[in-house]
């Protein structure tokens, strides 16, 4: 009995010890978010020192239009969770503002952030930091590692630095994907595909097991096209050969082993950068333009998030003009209905361009595409109100970003003008429908599916059921229908022959620069291109303005915004670091997955390119 009365008041204790550190966590964690709160609800804007280096550090993926939820994304990046992103519109107009600035002596470029970008929109950015380097300030460049993306802006820079046990990554462009038909074989899944489009190679997918000759053939086109502009822009910068480029990648075994395996030794003999110096070396020479902040011991500096909050705050105190171009962004799968930021929903965007056409402010439109398309009946609903904005006298001017192909060209093709980078990916003009059934799958676990139906369609839709001869009939039938309006689209508004418009359709890939010789696209361009197209083509006065057009950010995504900054102070103050763990397979088949079954509804084809490289 007395052994019990111990085991009892030992078990006793330890309860109430982990119920005490249950409560001292909780009130831990309450602090916290009164602290994020406290801090994101403050006026107060940042301290710019008079003499200071901007530090541009982008984090994550590059893209036009931040994904998901703003309260979401901010409490899950102050968590250490989520996918971190970075708009680019706001590096380039803090890259312009500090260029004005007075304040700040130098541009700092940390880049071991930034996880990817397309060709396009880096080269946006190099152009922001060029421009920069005409103010007569220096642009400095420090990673202890650089990919190709990431090498790609740092070679913009006055002095790119490496680490001494550094490396400069340059392996080309690639485009793989996964292929499950070998998976749905064993798991007995029937994927019935309908397409028009002899290289409409989406659905490959889930219904092969390999890549096609014709998306092989296509691939080596548009992948040497992104290719020649990688090294044309980035050997420029350098002044360096493109053909030193491709012999550093496809020389790398033997050039690394002539310097002992000396990777940034390989490097700066290649002359791929100026120096090697330690992070604190390289401290020491930013402060010969920043001066020295001797409370931290480094150079003067201020983040560039930071500084944003400061350029935004001193926007917002000029008035609005009465004639704008009002700028709409078109980012990511497009798929019906309401959608979050960083997808582009029917309903959504189609009312937002609907919001355009009768706010008297706005005299010209500028859409900003960055998509590979999707539902066939979102991207129609766009295309629609397009084409009422130009019906109502308002001109509009597409501007592709990395990628405008499939449903993200049908949205292009009304615009008055079509302006692309060289690089940009677009076309893949084809139609295609998957419809999986699991009437073999179930079999293997003996469920069968029988009955009767009062007509020949009764049931069809059914996928435990093997597919119905009249409903595949119905299903080639609409996709070879909505291919023949797609094409005809298209031909009326490039004001070309049906058949012409077919030959370069078929689903084919272009890249911007064989878009604009097939007569695709108008010119090339950047934003800042289309924002001045746009403005020419409405007759806008001089100082006209320019609007971004957004959904309406609720009170809980205005919080967000500035919990955002507040919270990872917070979170850091605390050392404290959340992440889950990843594998990196799922990580790339489970987006395709997910893309399927968003977009995928019965009886509606989809106009959607698998065509993002790596």
């Amino acid at each position: 009995m007395a052994f019990l009365h111990v085991i009892g008041a030992f078990l006793k204790g330890l309860w109430h010890a982990l119920d005490g550190l249950r409560k001292v966590l909780h009130l831990v964690l309450l602090l916290v978010l009164f602290g994020i709160l406290f801090a994101a609800t403050r006026s107060s804007l940042p301290f710019i020192p008079g003499s200071a280096a901007l530090v541009l550090s982008p984090q994550g993926m590059i893209v036009e239009e931040l994904s998901g939820d703003p309260l979401e994304r901010a409490l899950l990046e102050s968590a250490g969770e989520g996918r971190p992103e970075t708009r680019r519109q706001d590096l380039i107009d803090v890259i312009a503002a500090a260029a004005e600035d007075e304040r700040i002596k130098a541009l700092v470029l940390d880049l071991g952030g930034l996880q990817g970008a397309g060709l396009p929109t880096l080269e946006s950015i190099g152009v922001a930091i060029d421009t920069f380097r005409e103010s007569g300030k220096p642009v400095l460049a420090w990673g202890g590692y650089y990919d190709q993306r990431q090498y790609y802006l740092a070679a913009r820079a006055d002095e790119v630095y490496l680490d001494p046990y550094g490396t400069v990554i340059i392996e080309g462009y690639g485009y793989f994907r996964q292929y499950l038909k070998g998976a749905a074989d064993k798991l007995g899944v029937d994927v019935h595909l309908f397409k028009v489009g002899t290289h409409k190679t989406a659905p490959e997918t889930f219904t092969r097991k390999d890549m096609s000759p014709e998306d092989r053939e296509e691939a080596r086109v548009w992948l040497a096209a992104l290719w020649d502009g990688w090294k044309t822009a980035v050997g420029a910068a350098r002044d360096v050969a493109p053909e030193r480029l491709q012999a550093y990648a496809d020389g790398a075994a033997e050039g690394v082993a002539a310097v002992g395996g000396d990777l940034a030794q390989y490097a700066l003999g290649s002359g791929l950068v100026d120096g090697l110096r330690t992070w604190e070396q390289f401290e020491e020479r930013v402060a010969e333009d920043s001066g020295t902040d001797t409370d931290e011991h480094s150079f003067r500096s201020v983040d560039w998030r930071s500084y944003l909050t400061v350029v935004r705050s001193e926007a917002a105190l000029h008035r609005t003009p009465d004639h704008n171009v009002g700028v709409i962004v078109a980012s990511g799968d497009i798929l019906d209905g309401e959608q979050p930021r960083g997808t582009v929903g029917g309903d959504t965007l189609a009312g937002l361009l609907r919001d355009a056409r009768y706010d008297d402010t706005i005299d010209a439109v500028v859409l900003r595409i960055d998509s590979p398309g999707g539902s066939m009946f979102a991207a129609e609903q766009i295309r629609r109100e397009v084409d009422a904005l130009r019906k109502a006298g308002k001109p509009v001017v597409a501007s592709m970003a990395d990628i405008a192909a499939s449903g993200g060209y049908l949205i292009a093709a009304p615009a008055d003008r079509i302006l692309a980078a060289p690089t940009t990916i677009t076309g893949s003009i084809g139609v295609y429908m998957v419809f999986p059934t699991l009437e073999t799958t179930l079999a293997k676990i003996g469920i069968t599916s029988d009955g009767i139906g009062t007509t020949d369609l009764s049931g069809a839709g059914r996928i435990d059921r093997d597919l119905n001869p009249e409903l595949a009939s119905i299903l080639q039938s609409s996709v070879e229908h909505a291919y023949r309006q797609f094409i005809s689209q298209v031909a009326q508004y490039r004001q070309r022959p049906f058949d012409e418009i077919d030959s370069i359709g078929q689903g084919k890939v272009w890249s911007g620069a064989d878009a604009k010789a097939a007569g695709l696209i108008d010119d090339f361009g950047d934003m800042d291109e289309a924002i001045d197209e746009a403005a020419r083509l409405g007759s806008l006065p001089e100082d006209h303005g320019v609007v971004w057009i957004a959904p309406s950010l609720t009170w809980r995504e205005m919080l967000a915004l500035r919990i955002r900054s507040a919270a990872a102070g917070a979170f850091g103050w605390l050392g404290l670091e959340l992440s889950l763990p990843s594998i990196p397979l799922m990580e790339r088949i489970a987006p395709e997955l997910r893309r399927l079954a968003a977009m995928t509804h019965a009886g509606r084809p989809l106009y959607w390119c698998p065509c993002r490289v790596d």
